[in-house]
């Protein structure tokens, strides 16, 4: 496994005309994070090597957000990927990847970048899009894996992909779980012992919204509020919990739930200081 922290050390590394398959992260790795890999290596077609950037975004943190305490563990996380089946590990830093203030940027349209995530994170996903789309053209991927944890996230670069008409396939790698039922997150180890048994309450909130909607509830706006006061009633912030269409994150109507359209709930809510986000498809 190679470890570059150049364009041109990574665009040597890689080689000739053959594309890659490719994992962005923020590093700072877990099992999620190695799951996509696996999947990444499954991918690769003959020839083509598995790519993982690590690069902490400052585009996408506001000025009040922790991009300045998020964790930097490169050695360790090296040491994870390797057997991870990582051919190539693209580690710049700041300069290297923003030379200059960037003043070119992708804006997501609003009706998908703006709600949820957006709504309470303005900016985030002009962020995320930037790199990505940076990324994208310094790599040159056949295929990019990015986790359904992050589902919103997932759709709207999906979506890039394809207004852009990108030669890229973006591909969603399933939420891994703690054997518990909380969903495997860099940001889980802000938490205290006491607040890491109280986190999993976010998944349990999310399956019971599901065994509502499974019982034959049609009530959004109350189950939502619920799955709120549930939270909150535990000590919980909670920016949302909303059901919405997989297809477009919107909220269905009455005809749309009757027909059976394919549901999504997410949900976002501070535990102490740390903000955590999951969602279960319905």
């Amino acid at each position: 496994m190679k470890v570059v922290h150049t364009i041109a050390e990574l665009r040597a590394a890689i080689g000739g005309p053959q594309r890659a398959a490719f994992v962005p992260t923020m590093g700072n790795l877990h099992e999620g994070h190695l799951a996509l890999v696996r999947q990444a290596k499954s991918l690769a077609r003959a020839g083509e090597p598995v790519v993982v950037s690590i690069f902490v975004n400052r585009l996408q943190f506001a000025p009040h957000e922790d991009f300045d305490r998020y964790p930097r563990t490169l050695a360790r996380d090296c040491e994870l990927l390797e057997p991870a089946g990582c051919d190539i590990v693209f580690a710049p830093d700041e300069r290297e990847l923003y030379p200059e203030p960037q003043g070119y940027k992708v804006n997501p349209p609003a009706e998908l970048a703006d709600i949820l995530e957006g709504h309470f994170r303005p900016g985030f996903f002009t962020g995320v899009c930037t790199v990505v789309m940076k990324l994208f053209q310094i790599v040159q991927p056949r295929v990019a894996v990015f986790g359904q944890k992050d589902y919103q996230q997932l759709m709207v670069l999906r979506r890039m992909a394809q207004q852009f008409a990108l030669p890229i396939e973006v591909v969603g790698g399933q939420t891994r779980r703690a054997d518990d039922g909380l969903a495997l997150s860099s940001r889980n180890g802000y938490l205290s012992a006491d607040e890491r048994a109280e986190a999993v309450t976010l998944s349990r909130v999310l399956r019971a919204v599901r065994s509502q909607l499974d019982g034959g509830d049609r009530d959004l706006a109350k189950i939502e509020q619920g799955a709120l006061d549930a939270l909150t009633a535990r000590g919980w912030k909670p920016d949302y919990v909303a059901i919405r269409r997989r297809a477009d994150l919107q909220v269905p109507t009455a005809e749309q739930l009757a027909a059976g359209e394919p549901l999504v709930v997410l949900a976002a809510a501070k535990l102490g200081a740390t903000r955590l986000i999951d969602n279960l498809e319905l």
